[in-house]
């Protein structure tokens, strides 16, 4: 079995990989280069192999730069399936639909400024069209269900913890008499945060392909950056000036309103009086349909978000928050010259909404931009952050003298400690690890990293590059005589979880089945529990959320 490293190798963008064996080529992630001119211009490069020899494609989640690539994959000759958890496929229509309809509207704009120049029109990487055709391809499941691509290889996604649908891949291969296990972290989140649960921690891998964009250092507490948030907030307001927040339109947004929920609700007296004054405004049609898509998946929130919900209480909505969609809305807000907060898309600046919004307050001292995520090298935002005081946005040079903050503590993403506490998770060392996704210095460091605490000794992956898995002296397991053996505990349990999670007395969909005490469960029928079990915590929460939503109304 190879690997083919094809994205995500000198950066934090375009991840992309491909898993070969004789027969089959399966594709992990198909995501956008992001950030400046030169990394923009790799979405134009041919891919590293041929679409249409592409089996399959897994994708860890939603976010552009690990999806974004996805429709020039099917323009370009794939036609296999594309399987995600079912809170990713709803995600990813709003994301690739936005995506296209950027790319088509980026098009016309510079084939305007070819034409004035006599330059020949620029073709957008691809439309909305084109992503209306690939997510015909869109194949949803759920955490926990073990899926079988083909004769040799099977899948089970697990909670990430990064957004919504977010999914570490447990991906078994068989080759001959030989099963080895691939573990794919995608993006792992933090863990205690708000409305999604802790990434899940994996026990056994053969190979670990995994993500290091912090893994040279560690965020601030969440706790603190949240009240460094609020702080900011009311400094600003008293003063006269507008709180700009540029943020990810899928994820980091619905955190936000969930912490500003919180503060409106149970804040002091001091600061109550101050926040009752200002108005929170989401400008992005994206971030808004995407948190119309966090209501409707309330099953895969965390235990204190679906105590909001069982409470009557909708945990992303609060009295000041307000949602724009119209362009001309967009422009009322900074034609209103009264404090308010604006959380707008690009988290990293580099398109949308939000660099209309940092052309009319960055030049105003009594304004605050707060960024609230990760700024990838090239990016406008990074750009902010380092310092710089002139920039150009839309032609025209802006002075910079708003304040810029920092706050890395909202960061979706496992800092340093995270990660290396999701893979100390393993019960017995991989044969190999594989660390992508990250810029070198945290490559690097994450990487001497583990071989000081754990006597690992990764791959840090520098470009694209293909590597032969060592997978000697691991055999097929029978899972028949496994089950015989008792050595279905930890999922049975599992299930057990899930069951009483959403009613006790669904025990008794093991018990009546006389499969829980009496009889050894086989696999397949394992799968079939916890497919009901998940449907069930489905269904109960999103009535939970359909309630909440329509008693708002009346």
């Amino acid at each position: 079995m190879k690997i083919r490293f094809c994205g995500a190798t000198t950066g934090v963008t375009g991840s992309c990989h491909l898993l070969m064996t004789e027969k089959h080529n399966v594709l992990l992630d198909c995501g956008q280069f992001q950030g400046g001119k030169a990394q923009e211009a790799l979405n134009y490069e041919p891919f590293p192999f041929e679409p249409s020899e592409i089996e399959c494609m897994i994708l860890s989640h939603a976010h552009i730069d690990h999806c974004g690539r996805i429709p020039l994959l099917v323009k370009r000759g794939f036609r296999g399936k594309i399987y995600c958890t079912d809170a990713t496929a709803d995600l990813l229509e709003v994301m690739l639909r936005d995506s296209g309809y950027i790319h088509e509207k980026d098009a016309e704009w510079q084939s305007k400024r070819n034409a004035r120049a006599g330059k020949p029109p620029v073709e957008p990487l691809y439309t909305e069209k084109d992503a209306e055709e690939a997510l015909q391809y869109v194949q949803p499941i759920l955490y926990d269900q073990q899926i079988q691509l083909n004769d040799d290889m099977k899948i089970v996604f697990n909670d990430a913890g990064h957004i919504l649908g977010s999914a570490i891949t447990e991906i078994w291969v068989r080759e001959g008499e030989k099963e080895s296990k691939i573990v794919f972290s995608g993006d792992l989140g933090m863990p205690d945060r708000p409305i999604l649960r802790d990434p899940t921690i994996i026990k056994k891998a053969d190979c670990v392909i995994m993500e290091t964009t912090y893994g040279s250092r560690n965020h601030p507490e969440n706790a603190t950056s949240i009240k460094q948030l609020i702080d900011i907030v009311i400094k600003t307001i008293k003063r006269g000036g507008t709180v700009v927040i540029p943020s990810f339109a899928v994820g980091r947004t619905q955190e936000l309103i969930f912490e500003f929920n919180r503060f409106y609700e149970k804040s002091s007296p001091d600061y109550k009086a101050d926040l009752d004054k200002v108005m929170v405004y989401v400008d992005s049609p994206m971030a808004q349909t995407a948190t119309e898509v966090f209501r409707k998946n309330a099953q895969v929130f965390d235990d204190e978000t679906k105590e909001y919900i069982l409470k009557g209480d909708n945990p992303l909505d609060f009295k000041n928050l307000r949602f724009t969609r119209s362009t001309d809305e967009s422009r009322q807000l900074n034609l209103d010259k009264k404090p308010k907060v604006i959380i707008s898309a690009s988290g990293m600046c580099e398109a949308g909404r939000i660099r209309h919004h940092l052309k009319h307050n960055l030049w105003d001292a009594r304004n605050s931009v707060i960024f609230v995520g990760y700024q990838g090298e090239g990016t406008l935002g990074r750009t902010l952050i380092e310092g710089k005081k002139d920039i150009t946005l839309f032609g025209e040079d802006v002075h910079v003298a708003a304040e810029i903050y920092n706050l890395e503590g909202f960061s979706g993403h496992a800092d340093q400690n995270g990660l290396l506490n999701w893979v100390s998770g393993f019960q017995k060392a991989p044969k190999q690890i594989f660390l992508v996704h990250g810029e070198e210095e945290s490559k690097l460091t994450f990487a001497a990293l583990l071989k000081e605490k754990l006597g690992y000794d990764p791959i840090a992956v520098m470009g694209n590059s293909e590597f032969e898995l060592d997978m000697n002296d691991i055999t097929v397991t029978n899972m028949e005589e496994a089950v015989e053996q008792g050595a279905e505990d930890d999922d049975v349990q599992k299930v057990r979880n899930k069951i009483s999670d959403v009613h006790s007395d669904l025990e008794s969909i093991l018990y009546n089945a006389k499969m829980a005490m009496q009889e050894p469960i086989s696999e397949e029928k394992l799968i079939q529990i916890n497919n009901i079990v998940q449907e069930l915590q489905k269904a109960t929460m999103n009535l939970g959320t359909a309630v909440n939503q329509g008693e708002k109304e009346q």
